[in-house]
């Protein structure tokens, strides 16, 4: 196969229906909460909501800042919904780069075809990673596009900060599962990985915030690396950003190490 990048052109060509599909879900997501606020805000509703929820609840959810424009975008879309959905496409996206590819018996096929295993590997990385960029900047586009309608009052450049941050954090969750897929060959363990890194990250980040004893489970948690600060308000902590994509791309160099010093199974 003498083409540029076949494996990453195929991939492309044959999940263009699945990435349209997923960015309306994104835009429905977008057009149902943000142009809402407008009328929360104004009323007052916001605040009324967190003075009755538990305080834990509130810190937990990020909803101790909803009151404010980049608050409330933060707290609804790019620390809920929108890191729910990408984490999602992340795990079905890293899980079937490889490991669905040798479960299936395309990976052999394309490797009989002259293709190098760490060719392969990369190849379908780059693949994951161009369509969670494009769901991400799909999505800071919208949050543009919205921001004068809805009456959030976000600086522009903030919503790159927090589309790459968002973006970010679903690369780290699809390089997990590249990487088990790479060293185990089983779609199962693929995504348990890259799963776990989605849950895990959002779950210590949130028992963190119930007491003081536990703030150290924020070290353990790419989300709170690049969500500690808010960076819809304050802009992304620059740190956490490098921090969480500079291991995400080093978990998906690891996978074409990891797959071309493997045995494939017959």
């Amino acid at each position: 196969m003498n083409r540029i990048l076949p494996v990453f052109r195929r991939s492309i060509r044959e999940s263009w229906r699945s990435l349209i599909g997923w960015s309306l879900g994104i835009a429905a997501v977008l057009f149902l909460y943000l142009p809402l606020y407008p009328s929360f805000g104004a009323s007052g509703q916001l605040e009324d909501v967190i003075k009755v929820l538990p305080k834990e609840l509130v810190d937990t959810l990020g909803y101790d800042q909803i009151a404010s424009g980049a608050g409330y975008a933060q707290s609804t879309f790019f620390g809920l919904m929108g890191f729910l959905l990408l984490s999602i496409a992340a795990v079905l996206w890293g899980s079937a780069a490889i490991a669905g590819a040798e479960e299936s018996g395309r990976l052999e096929l394309d490797l009989a075809h002259g293709i190098g295993r760490a060719q392969y590997a990369l190849e379908a990385a780059l693949s994951v990673l161009v369509r969670l960029l494009w769901l991400g900047a799909f999505s800071g586009a919208l949050v543009f596009a919205l921001n004068d309608p809805a009456q959030l009052g976000i600086h522009p450049p903030h919503i790159v900060g927090a589309a790459l941050a968002l973006t970010g954090l679903a690369y780290f969750s699809a390089a997990a599962g590249l990487l088990a897929g790479a060293l185990t060959g089983r779609r199962a363990w693929a995504t348990g990985a890259a799963a776990a890194v989605a849950v895990l990250g959002y779950v210590f980040q949130a028992v963190a915030k119930q007491s003081e004893d536990v703030e150290w489970l924020n070290a353990l948690s790419p989300f709170a690396w690049v969500y500690h600060q808010p960076p819809l308000r304050d802009g992304v902590d620059v740190g956490g950003l490098l921090l969480v994509w500079g291991i995400a791309v080093a978990l998906a160099a690891a996978s074409a190490l990891a797959l071309s010093r493997r045995d494939l199974r017959g």
